[in-house]
């Protein structure tokens, strides 16, 4: 391809497969069958060109953000709860454990684990991982990421 040409995806060359070949008398359901797409998307191709043209036809308009489920205290709040002791019986935080008991102590609405996973990514925190984690005094303990022992946090006596 030249230089200073943009290069089209193939979402774009399928629309322009699509509108010539309805110029060309095909039909919506003959053009779905040729590209290996749906008459619903043939024929919104088209009505697109009709209506504005074809860069309007060949473009995607842009799609709307979801609003977010969780506001920042919500989210200052999932992140304490991660840094706090896991419940008797566990060893650490699960993401699906954090839904189920932010959910009950009142702390968001029920969510999916989706989404409690997001609000951890963000904020770069990994709760299975002791080491991302902060523990009590007594549990300091962290793993290398070879998974041997790290170097104490506190320093040991010398030997005799």
């Amino acid at each position: 391809m030249e230089r200073g040409r943009e290069q089209l995806s193939a979402r774009i060359w399928r629309r322009v497969r699509v509108l010539l070949l309805l110029d060309g008398g095909q039909g919506v359901r003959a053009t779905a069958l040729a590209v290996g797409g749906y008459p619903r998307e043939i024929s919104r191709v088209g009505k697109r060109y009709l209506k504005a043209g074809l860069d309007h036809a060949l473009r995607e308009d842009p799609r709307p953000k979801p609003e977010r489920k969780l506001d920042s205290a919500q989210e200052a709040a999932v992140v304490a709860l991660v840094c706090s002791p896991p419940p008797e019986g566990r060893a650490r935080w699960t993401v699906r454990l954090l839904a189920q008991e932010a959910s009950r102590r009142g702390i968001v609405e029920p969510v999916g684990r989706e989404t409690i996973r997001v609000v951890l990514a963000r904020q770069d925190l990994k709760p299975w991982r002791e080491k991302n984690v902060v523990r009590p005094a007594n549990r300091s303990g962290v793993r290398r990421q070879d998974g041997g022992r790290a170097a104490p946090l506190r320093p040991t006596p010398p030997r005799k």
